[in-house]
């Protein structure tokens, strides 16, 4: 059989760009538009690790005799429902939650989230006490190259006292941090996330959901609701 050099040719193109694609190298690279290059492999890899799920927990609930762990298991019909109040869709099925409590009454309720930022997800737990409001904020690792900012006080404070009926978005009730705008905007989902299914899955069967506070909203009208004891 005689050899064919216009196949081989072709032979050995399709197998380089087949090689090129699985190449972990090749699959990793992710375009910058901001920086209008491709980031490098020091970038990709970039990692903070701020605080474990233990040292977070202790934060969230400093003076709890115990925290326990549930999970949660959505079916399609209540993630749907949760996707439909928090105006975004998600991947995961179920979520891991510790409860903070001391003797029968539970202090709050925690979650870890990861959420995409602008190119990887980044890992935060959120905290929020047995009314349904945000006492904190803790960001556990960070995967990009800027916008770490997010972990301070002076910036994540504006999640504290935020409940289920707040918009929790940028330029409504969160102000950005300039150059880490997609980590603002990450968190500020993941904290929205939180608020809903605590309050379906925790509140709500216990009377304290946000269908009680809708109710007493339309019922005393909204200064008789502010300022309400």
């Amino acid at each position: 059989m005689s050899f064919d050099l216009k196949r081989f040719t072709r032979w050995m193109l399709a197998a380089g760009t087949l090689w090129l694609l699985a190449s972990p190298a090749w699959a990793e690279r992710i375009w910058d538009a901001e920086l209008k290059r491709y980031l490098t492999d020091q970038e990709l890899s970039h990692a903070e690790v701020f605080l474990t799920a233990e040292e977070a927990l202790k934060l969230m609930f400093p003076k709890s005799e115990r925290i326990r762990k549930e999970v949660l298991q959505l079916s399609s019909d209540r993630k749907a429902l949760v996707e439909s109040r928090i105006g975004w869709k998600f991947p995961e099925e179920s979520f891991e939650v510790y409860i903070g409590e001391t003797g029968s009454t539970v202090d709050g309720y925690a979650m870890i989230q990861n959420t995409i930022g602008k190119h990887k997800p980044m890992t935060y737990m959120v905290g929020i006490d047995r009314n349904g409001l945000v006492m904190n904020v803790e960001l556990l690792v960070f995967r990009e190259a800027r916008g770490s900012e997010v972990r301070t006080k002076r910036f994540n404070y504006q999640y504290e006292g935020k409940t289920v009926l707040d918009p929790v978005r940028i330029n409504r009730d969160i102000i950005n941090i300039s150059g880490a705008t997609m980590s603002v905007r990450s968190m500020s989902a993941g904290v929205k996330r939180v608020l809903v299914l605590i309050d379906e899955f925790y509140l709500k069967p216990l009377g304290l959901g946000s269908d009680t506070v809708q109710a007493r909203k339309a019922e005393k009208g909204f200064f008789g609701f502010l300022f309400d004891d």
